[in-house]
């Protein structure tokens, strides 16, 4: 027993070791805590390990964790593999691109440190709060229009109340508190609104910037940041000691129309009725002119006198006159005469009434030349399809009526266009959609035709690249009642489907009807794909014809083949539907199809090669003329500038012999 609870009692070789282990441990310990450089190898303390294994004796090897100081050594491989295994776990930190940094904007800047500094980011909730609360007001959303509107209330509400509370001191002093609670509403509104104007975002380069610090020097840069700064100035302070029945103190309050003219704008664009709010936004601001002039002419008629002359505003003593009511529709009355140009007003007596009245004559006639000029603009805008409809019934009416057109015929068509024109479908979509680019045309053709064109059999399951493709493609045709579609026989051209109305599939005398086609049909697939082998090759196989007036989708050949150029493999699977098609309702010659290319489509395809070549070589000979005559051109040139320079140096070379002379 004392062998073994005593330190004498373990063997010489065996206490060097256990130190060794203890020594190792100490290591390993300090390693853990020191930083890992970036390129350090986490799997380096692992090799460490094996290696150590490996670099002792077989005879240790066996009793590595056996024998006297095994508990030693297996403490160490434990702080070993943990100090391995907290390296691999740990994320490694991207070290910053100065280069990069300098051309990544904030926003790239800031989505590239989130994915790199996640760690630091859940270490620090409190910044990572902090970052999420910050607000930015989009101007491209719903919520930038909705304050829009509802900071143009304050702001329309100081522009029509200040001028008139201060020219007429009687609605100011029956209603002070109700003032006093607008008043400091509109300024409150006006405050919250300078702060959204700072954190109102821009665009730069595409980008929506939210750095809160960019945008407040952008507002600041903006020109009216000084205006709505001057709105914010509480001029209400004069009124401690002037009194608070001064309103015109608040005319500062004004710099912030800019505001009102936004919301008009945004709501112009936003509005389907823009003729129509262009019209009553003109009479609002009229209005307004007519309604500030009024209040002006009180204030004269004020400051002169009532009842002083025949110009000026009755005297106020008599008790009709006297009346509030009175007093602001009298004067409206007589902004809105002289402003109109119409007169019928009591001519002015002194010379400050002539002046105004000259001022208001001037006026008048702007806003009745502003009047006439935009009411029929906004009228000719709003008959601007009406007008280039009807251009265009002129001209084929007078096509029949000189090429002599059966009455029959001239009312049919006439007829046609009524129903295009009732029925609001003379847009021409192509010329409407021109403008925009491919993407914004692709995706209205995909919202408007795409779940119609899905509809035919052979296009179901096909490449989504290739249905855009097909939907631009897509033609509107209207057709009148008892025309026809297609006969049998007639060569397939176009492929049809029924958007709208109903197509009968007749007889050959045009009256027995077979079957009736409506919404959502289609017909003329499989001519259009020319299968080899279909028996009625790319012929029509029936008569249809329409029951009333018919809306229908139409896809060309041409059009078709176009596309399918760039998807070979959608073009194989699409005849193969044909064929499949052909073969249920036993209309395809399957030896036909089966054998190999067919030697009038191999001849046809030579003939084109050849024509083809025929066309590249007469360009070729006449670039080579022009290329000749061009080269001769140029030879006459230069010989035409020898010819001078010998002429000049030869009179050069006699006026230096005679100044030798």
């Amino acid at each position: 027993m004392a062998n073994v609870c005593t330190k004498q009692s373990y063997p010489s070789s065996h206490r060097p070791s256990m130190q060794g282990a203890k020594d190792k441990l100490d290591e390993t310990d300090n390693s853990a805590c020191r930083p890992h450089s970036i390129c350090e190898d986490t799997t380096s303390v692992m090799q460490g390990v094996i290696s150590a294994a490996t670099s002792q004796p077989q005879e240790s090897r066996r009793s590595s964790f056996t024998g006297a100081g095994a508990m030693a050594r297996l403490s160490h491989f434990l702080f070993m593999l943990r100090n391995w295994a907290s390296n691999r776990l740990q994320h490694e930190v991207e070290r910053p691109d100065s280069f990069l940094e300098r051309f990544r904007g904030p926003e790239l800047k800031d989505l590239s440190s989130r994915g790199s500094n996640a760690h630091t980011s859940t270490q620090h909730p409190d910044q990572l709060r902090k970052k999420k609360e910050t607000w930015i007001m989009d101007p491209a959303t719903d919520n930038y229009y909705r304050w829009l509107s509802i900071i143009a209330v304050p702001i329309f509400y100081n522009l029509m109340m200040v001028i008139t509370r201060a020219c007429f001191n009687e609605l100011q002093d029956t209603y002070t508190i109700l003032w006093v609670i607008l008043d400091y509403t509109s300024d409150a509104l006006y405050y919250i609104d300078t702060y959204v104007r700072s954190r109102t975002g821009f665009l730069e380069q595409g980008l929506l910037v939210k750095d809160t610090k960019k945008l407040l020097n952008h507002y600041i840069k903006t020109p009216q940041f000084k205006y709505e700064i001057l709105s914010m100035i509480p001029t209400d302070i004069i009124m401690l000691k002037v009194g608070y029945n001064n309103p015109e103190l608040r005319f500062n309050r004004l710099f912030r129309m800019g505001r009102l003219f936004e919301f008009c704008d945004r709501t112009e664009t936003r509005t389907s009725c823009p003729n129509i709010f262009r019209i009553s936004n003109l009479v609002l601001y009229i209005l307004v002119i007519i309604h500030w002039n009024a209040c002006i002419f009180f204030a004269i008629s004020k400051t002169i006198g009532f009842g002083t002359d025949t110009w000026v505003y009755p005297n106020i003593s008599h008790p009709e006159y006297g009346r509030l009511a009175r007093k602001y529709i009298y004067c409206l009355y007589w902004s809105t005469l002289t402003l109109t140009t119409i007169g019928e007003t009591p001519p002015p007596v002194k010379d400050i009434e002539y002046l105004f009245v000259i001022t208001d004559f001037l006026i008048g006639v702007l806003i009745f030349a502003t009047i006439v000029g935009n009411v029929g603009a906004m009228i000719s805008n709003m008959n601007a399809s009406r007008a280039e409809f009807q251009a265009k019934i002129d001209s084929i009416k007078q096509y029949m009526q000189f090429r002599k057109v059966t009455k029959d015929l001239e009312a049919r068509v006439i007829k046609w266009f009524d129903y295009l024109w009732t029925e609001k479908k003379t847009c021409d979509e192509k010329e409407v959609l021109k403008n925009l680019p491919y993407k914004l045309r692709a995706e209205i053709a995909i919202n408007v035709h795409l779940d119609t064109l899905k509809k035919v059999r052979i296009f179901q399951d096909c490449e989504a690249g290739l249905l855009i493709e097909l939907v631009l493609k897509l033609q509107p045709q209207v057709f009148s009642p008892g025309d026809y579609i297609c006969k049998k026989g007639d060569i397939g051209r176009e492929m049809y489907i029924i958007k709208e109305g109903k197509l009968a599939v007749v007889a050959d005398d045009g009256v027995t009807q077979f079957v009736v086609l409506s919404d959502g049909a289609y017909f003329g697939e499989i001519s259009i794909l020319g299968i080899k082998g279909s028996k009625a090759g790319n012929r029509r196989t029936a008569n249809i014809r329409s029951v009333g007036y018919s809306d229908l989708f139409a896809l060309s050949k041409d059009d078709l083949m176009e596309a399918l150029t760039e998807y070979p493999e959608a073009k194989k699977a699409l005849e193969e539907k044909g064929k499949a098609i052909l073969m249920k309702d036993n209309l395809i010659d399957e030896t036909v199809a089966n054998a190999g290319a067919d030697p009038k489509d191999l001849e046809e395809k030579i003939l084109r090669l050849e024509s083809n070549l025929d066309v590249m070589s007469t360009k070729f000979a006449k670039l080579m003329a022009e290329y000749m005559s061009y080269q001769s051109k140029i030879k006459q040139r230069l010989t035409y500038m020898e010819n001078k320079v010998k002429t000049l140096q030869s009179q050069h070379l006699s006026e230096v012999v005679e100044d030798k002379k």
